[in-house]
């Protein structure tokens, strides 16, 4: 069963909620935060990314840093620039991409339920990045951006949602940068309320999608205090966490695709050889090829795409890990011809979100940045609930998810 709650959510009025909002701290660097909140003494990176308060160069990790997001985080509330709500409530946030709207509910998720695995992970997690956001939610004593989980369908959820979003909503605006929209509503009838924490309740797991970091800080902290109190009776807000939940079905994974500095010394004939061991080669010439179909690859060389689809025998498809792109194309590309060993650490190898297009792949290789480039096909929700089921761990770098969740539309206090 999947245990949440509702919560009083802190937030901009309505007329600040653009001001406000930002993007999440972990998609844009130091500069790039503080060239978006120029002149905005609202923006939420102040709080999230309060490193752009001190001068350029500064470490975001110096413990004055982190002193700073509370003293603008109470700035914030003293000013009236976000206000906690006065009723528990559940929230509903849509963001449209593309003509595509995906609803979620905004909740709080038992930090229990993290722990003992009712909410299931996909990815491996950091410690030095755990820590970050764990220093940052126990400084503030709040979660001050959610993460992003999927559940499985629910019908009834669904008519609970529609019911509210086919009124006005509260925050209703476009995203400068992205084009993206972002829409929020209150679920505030008590009826509702009761209805789905319990039809959460019925609901066996929970999935992340995306923010491994931040659900296991927020979980973290909150284990800590309920050590820390000695009269902790597990119904206090810090058992809880800020998440939004979104029916598996409405959310699509967008490719996560490779460059690569160098051919491990082979000339681009030898690499193109030793491709075709395990792979059908096939050029198509100066035009952008996308992969076609899972199993199938785009390779970007010396000017060229090519499409490479891999041989019955290199994958295994009784395997929740074996039959990923991704593992086909480590294993068989980085790994054994390009001598690429670890994902994380290899200076040699970076990583592209599908959302930056094919072009960007291109680019990087044209410009003489990186010698080739590999276009994977995306992993899908069936792929990724399966390998979270089976307890498995997917490879580094192997989904992306669009839009990513605006941070600053309600805070969750642990208080």
């Amino acid at each position: 069963m999947a245990v949440i709650k509702p919560f009083k959510g802190i937030r901009p009025p309505v007329d600040l909620v653009e001001q406000v909002a930002s993007r999440p701290y972990d998609v844009l660097n130091s500069e790039e935060a503080r060239e978006e909140a120029k002149g905005n003494e609202k923006s939420l990176y102040r709080i999230i990314k309060p490193e752009i308060d001190f001068p350029t160069g500064t470490d975001e990790h110096d413990p004055a840093v982190y002193e700073k997001a509370v003293e603008n985080f109470k700035l914030f509330q003293k000013k009236g620039w976000l206000v906690q709500d006065q009723k528990e409530m559940y929230y509903v946030y849509a963001q449209t991409m593309n003509g595509h709207t995906q609803y979620g509910l905004v909740v709080c998720a038992s930090v229990e339920d993290y722990l003992n695995g009712n909410i299931k992970k996909h990815e491996l997690t950091r410690r030095d990045k755990e820590e970050d956001r764990m220093k940052h939610v126990r400084i503030n004593n709040a979660n001050i951006e959610p993460v992003f989980f999927a559940y499985p369908d629910n019908t009834e959820l669904d008519g609970i949602v529609k019911k509210y979003t086919d009124k006005a909503p509260e925050y209703d605006f476009v995203a400068p940068l992205d084009g993206f929209g972002h829409t929020f509503w209150l679920i505030n009838e008590d009826n509702d309320i009761k209805r789905i924490t319990e039809l959460f309740a019925a609901i066996p797991s929970l999935y992340i999608a995306d923010g491994h970091h931040r659900s296991a800080a927020a979980a973290l902290v909150g284990a800590e205090k309920a050590k820390q109190n000695p009269n902790h009776r597990g119904d206090e807000e810090y058992n809880y966490f800020m998440a939004v939940c979104f029916p598996a079905s409405q959310l699509t994974i967008i490719d996560y695709n490779r460059v690569v500095k160098d051919l491990n010394g082979l000339s681009d004939a030898e690499f193109l050889s030793k491709l075709s061991a395990d792979f059908i080669v096939e050029e198509k010439g100066v035009e952008i090829y996308k992969p076609a179909a899972l199993h199938n690859f785009s390779l970007y060389l010396s000017g060229k795409w090519y499409s490479l689809t891999a041989k019955p025998g290199t994958y295994n498809d009784n395997d929740p890990i074996g039959v990923l792109d991704v593992t086909i194309s480590s294993n068989l590309i980085l790994d054994e011809i390009l001598g690429i060993k670890d994902l994380r650490s290899d200076k040699r190898i970076d990583f592209v979100g599908g959302i930056r297009g094919l072009g960007e792949l291109k680019r990087r290789v044209d410009n003489g940045e990186m010698k080739v480039a590999l276009a994977l096909y995306p992993v899908s929700m069936k792929q990724l609930i399966d390998i979270a089921d089976t307890g498995n761990i997917m490879p580094p770098k192997t989904t992306w998810f669009e839009p990513k969740l605006r941070s600053g539309l309600v805070i969750h206090s642990l208080e």
